[in-house]
């Protein structure tokens, strides 16, 4: 299947006009050199989409948010973090509906918001808090149920919009990258809900691509995320009427776990590397909880010569840089 016989098969599902123009890919020569050479390297700039200071959460909400405008929606409920990019960027898509948005975030509330949690609050966004992690998901049911009973429609969508849905977003964005460059060796990603890596591997299935999509994971252990990410493939051939046994082969799903630390959010010195380099050499700006550690994953790779200088590699930048505000 061509790139464009691949955007042709998923013509039918809607997206809001939020990404606009395939976003950019830009070599990284300076970083390469600081690294002693190696492959050539670049980055898939989502954080350059214009919409809501942009991220990997823009391409999957531009079609899951069509869905909830097509089923009547009037509210949009999800979960995350205090500083959720996912939580900003769904705030921003209601906004620009004319819908609701209400997020559950799990801690407590700052006592000056700052980041994208003063973005939640600049967008109108009613913010609910709970206790932990594991409370989010009731909560949203309990919410959906809430709004129901005052004759309200609300579109619950899970955290990060990892379900086949979103991740049909990049799905077409592996099509937009063949498009750009060919087919890239490897893309070395931040992977967390499991959508976004969910996406890229299916499109490199469906395009026959020998590329490896490695996803560093910013939390779960690689054996849970892995788990969580086939279980979104086999939705997305679902939605597709295709027979997801039928696609196993081609690019496997890797998750590397190593780069985690301390934990979510907690900084490690090597992604305090990552941050620094990539700024100092190329001006690309990181965030601490899921590029940087991707980026020192990959700064590691590199050192550790597992690529050459007969690979071409990328580095999909999914965003998160306004949590250098928080």
């Amino acid at each position: 299947m061509t790139p464009a016989e691949l955007r042709a098969r998923l013509s039918h599902f809607a997206s809001l006009p939020l990404v606009g123009a395939p976003t950019p890919v830009e070599a990284l020569p300076r970083l390469s050199a600081l690294l002693g050479g190696g492959p050539r390297l670049l980055v898939k700039r989502d954080d350059a989409i214009p919409f809501a200071f942009g991220g990997n959460k823009v391409r999957k909400l531009a079609i899951v948010a069509a869905r909830a405008k097509a089923e009547g929606a009037d509210t949009l409920v999800t979960a995350g973090g205090i500083q959720s990019n996912h939580a900003r960027v769904t705030a921003a898509t209601a906004a620009r509906l004319g819908m609701r948005a209400v997020l559950i975030a799990n801690g407590v509330a700052p006592a000056t918001a700052t980041a994208n949690a003063l973005l939640d609050a600049l967008l109108g966004a009613e913010i609910v808090y709970v206790d932990s992690r594991e409370a989010r998901a009731p909560k949203m049911r309990e919410i959906a149920d809430r709004l129901r009973a005052e004759g309200r429609q609300p579109y619950v969508i899970p955290i990060g919009a990892s379900m086949p849905l979103g991740a049909i977003g990049f799905v077409l964005a592996i099509a937009e990258l063949v498009d750009q460059i060919g087919t890239p060796d490897a893309i070395v990603h931040s992977s967390a809900s499991g959508g976004t890596q969910a996406g890229l591997v299916a499109g490199c299935r469906l395009l026959g691509l020998s590329t490896r999509v490695i996803g560093v994971s910013a939390d779960a252990p690689a054996a849970d995320l892995q788990a969580e990410v086939r279980a979104i493939i086999r939705g997305v051939f679902e939605l597709l009427a295709m027979d997801p046994g039928a696609h196993q082969r081609g690019t496997t799903v890797e998750v590397d776990d190593r780069f985690v630390g301390g934990g979510y959010g907690v900084p490690t010195d090597a992604s305090r590397e990552a941050i620094d380099l990539a700024a100092r050499t190329e001006a690309l700006f990181l965030d601490p909880t899921y590029t940087a550690k991707a980026m020192a994953a990959l700064i590691s790779h590199v050192r550790q010569q597992k690529f050459t200088d007969r690979h071409t590699v990328v580095f999909w930048h999914t965003g998160g840089q306004v949590a250098l505000f928080a």
